[in-house]
């Protein structure tokens, strides 16, 4: 396995995990407390899933259901470009135009590297908003559960 294909499978598993982790936390656990039936539980689970979607502007659903983030080589970025410009300009200062050649085949590495990392910030950060507007949704959706006499954990 190369390493191209090395990135596009830890990729491809990041996006998955991230998937995962999103739609395993969909709602928290809920126990009915004051001896509600389960028609009674799946009434209140209705409206209060609908209470906590209107009241936080987070709909679950649409979070599980976005598409993973971007996996693969990391391009688009014109890091690869600006590392194989700056390579070059610096071999050619150094060592003339073979010196050039091999500075900017240097800065396209380095260039990747940079588009890599910020691959991976954007990934991170766009998991983190979700888990917090998944966060703020639970917690309206178990205050309004604890409201109808559930325990909510």
């Amino acid at each position: 396995m190369n390493i191209r294909n090395s990135a596009r499978a830890f990729g491809i598993c990041v996006g998955i995990a991230v998937a995962g982790a999103t739609h395993a936390q969909a709602k928290p656990v809920i126990y009915p407390a004051k001896g509600q039936s389960a028609q009674q539980q799946q009434k209140d689970d209705g409206e209060c899933y609908v209470w906590a979607k209107n009241n936080t502007g987070v709909d679950p659903a649409a979070l599980s259901a976005a598409p993973p983030p971007p996996t693969g080589p990391a391009v688009g970025g014109g890091e690869r470009v600006r590392g194989a410009v700056g390579g070059a300009v610096v071999g050619g200062i150094v060592d003339g135009s073979s010196g050039a050649r091999t500075g900017a085949a240097v800065g396209v590495v380095a260039g990747g590297a940079k588009a890599r990392q910020n691959q991976r910030a954007q990934q991170q950060a766009a998991q983190s908003q979700s888990q917090g507007a998944l966060d703020t949704f639970n917690r309206a959706y178990g205050a309004c559960m604890e409201g109808r006499g559930y325990t909510v954990k």
